[in-house]
């Protein structure tokens, strides 16, 4: 077995590593949740602050497969992936360290109180925000193949480990989002609220800081107690052979029609997902509680509220995620193969994205005959019903892409890591596009986020028709456990 893994580790070791996914992800689910929001405090438009989330699909298309790359030929002493995954932790408390104290070394450096606008903080959170998606990126690659290695081949452990990965992942998104609705988390730490740090910013801060506490400790942990064999150099230059620019055209070469049509259905799927994994939030508290980041203290407050109940509706989005990700091959063949699944839940998705608009017309016509205030339960209901929905097709999102692509990709010469390398630039570039268009085109219609969930709803109608009738089902006797994508 390569480097050295003659068996497959022990499953406590798989455990530990895993566990790194819930730090990584209870900082991506704070940036779902509270980030956008957070970005229109600074003084950023609503319509300007799509292009900041650009760092994500950027990093994701650039720095995975490359830092994937490299942590296969690392010859370090300490391993090849503990490296890697050591760097990229500490590269994202740093990062979360800037986004949530912006506001404070802005007012440092000159920013005014008075003025909506704050471009010293905006650079450093911007700068801050990049650093963190870089280091995401850099973290999670790893930590995955790291999860290979310990499989050592072996298909039952690996998807053990995949299902440990995908547990944790869950864990992580129940954290972040349930910090994030808790609007007196700042208590824990007095010190974050000041001078040009309000409630909400102090709020913030206190969760990025936990999620640097608990990042770290999950991360010491596993690279402590989790040893590798090293790479020699003599199995580097072997593994150097083909440059990586040179395996990539291969593996695009190699590509047979059932992988083409997977990276169309997969692209026009995450064009459909990206608008509101963007705005969910920010829908709550503008569209919903009929809020506004620079409006009146009423204004305020209602969208302070809406942000929260959008961070309570991605939990409980976070907790069907986990359950429906159990039974997914279950499932599968019980509706005719995981195609058809992927087909039937994206339609799910479509009418999940076009009842906002339904949703918000109903609360514009009630807040019309009462006043500026919170929406009632059996408005609030409906809208946290849809993100609960949504765990639904979000669950197959997150799994039979990835499952797909190692089945139709396995005679490709070019190895599991980089078909899902393949696989990523279909759903990081769909990101870049929204992050573009999503913006510009809710302005053209008037503001607000329901353009772009009308555009994504469509979407998800096409990639369902794709998936049903175009894409083939693999084999019935190749297992399709869950294989969890990561944040971007």
């Amino acid at each position: 077995m390569e480097d050295g893994l003659e068996a497959p580790g022990p499953l406590w070791k798989i455990i530990v590593v895993a566990a790194i996914a819930a730090g990584v992800q209870f900082g991506w689910a704070l940036q779902l949740s509270l980030l956008t929001p957070y970005v229109q405090t600074l003084g950023v438009p609503h319509i300007w602050a799509a292009f900041i989330w650009l760092c994500g699909p950027i990093s994701g298309l650039l720095v995975q497969p490359i830092v994937g790359y490299n942590s296969d030929r690392c010859t370090s002493r300490f391993g090849r992936r503990r490296p890697f995954i050591a760097a990229g932790a500490c590269c994202v408390a740093a990062a979360v360290f800037l986004i949530g104290f912006a506001k404070d070394i802005g007012h440092k450096a000159g920013d005014s109180l008075e003025k909506n606008a704050k471009p010293r903080a905006v650079a450093v959170f911007v700068a801050g925000f990049w650093i963190l998606d870089v280091a995401n990126n850099m973290l999670q690659g790893p930590c995955r193949a790291l999860l290979a290695d310990l499989s050592a081949n072996n298909h039952k452990r690996m998807r053990v480990a995949n299902e440990c990965f995908s547990f944790f992942m869950a864990v992580g998104n129940v954290l972040g989002y349930a910090a994030g609705s808790y609007s007196n988390l700042h208590k824990i730490f007095p010190f974050t609220r000041t001078t040009a740090c309000d409630v909400y910013c102090a709020n913030l801060k206190t969760c990025f800081i936990i999620d640097i506490v608990f990042l770290l400790l999950v991360t010491i942990t596993a690279i402590i107690s989790v040893k590798e064999t090293p790479l020699s150099m003599k199995q580097e230059e072997e593994k150097a052979s083909t440059p990586f620019v040179g395996e990539l055209l291969t593996a695009f070469k190699s590509l047979k029609k059932p992988m083409w049509i997977l990276l169309l259905v997969t692209c026009l799927n995450w064009i459909a997902w990206f608008p509101f994994l963007l705005y969910d939030t920010d829908w709550m508290g503008r569209e919903i509680y009929g809020g506004y980041v620079d409006g009146n203290a009423t204004q305020q407050k209602l969208y302070d509220d809406g942000v929260r109940a959008g961070a309570l509706g991605l939990m409980i989005n976070s907790i069907v995620l986990g359950f429906t990700s159990l039974g997914l091959e279950n499932v599968g063949r019980l509706v005719g193969g995981v195609t058809n699944l992927w087909g039937g839940v994206n339609f799910i998705l479509a009418a999940c994205l076009a009842s906002t608009v339904w949703i918000t017309k109903i609360v514009e016509a009630w807040r019309d005959k009462h006043g500026l205030l919170a929406p009632p339960n059996n408005i609030k209901g409906p809208a946290l019903t849809i993100f609960g929905l949504l765990g639904i097709p979000q669950a197959v999102t997150y799994s039979i892409p990835f499952a797909l692509t190692s089945i139709y990709c396995s005679t490709s010469g070019g190895g599991q890591g980089l078909a899902l390398g393949v696989l990523n630039m279909s759903i990081v570039i769909p990101q870049m596009f929204i992050s573009v268009v999503s913006g510009p085109l809710d302005a053209a219609f008037g503001g607000g986020n329901l353009p772009a969930f009308v555009l994504g709803s469509i979407v998800a109608a096409v990639s369902a028709l794709l998936a049903i009738f175009a894409l083939p089902n693999p084999p019935q006797q190749v297992s399709l456990s869950p294989v969890i994508g990561g944040g971007h």
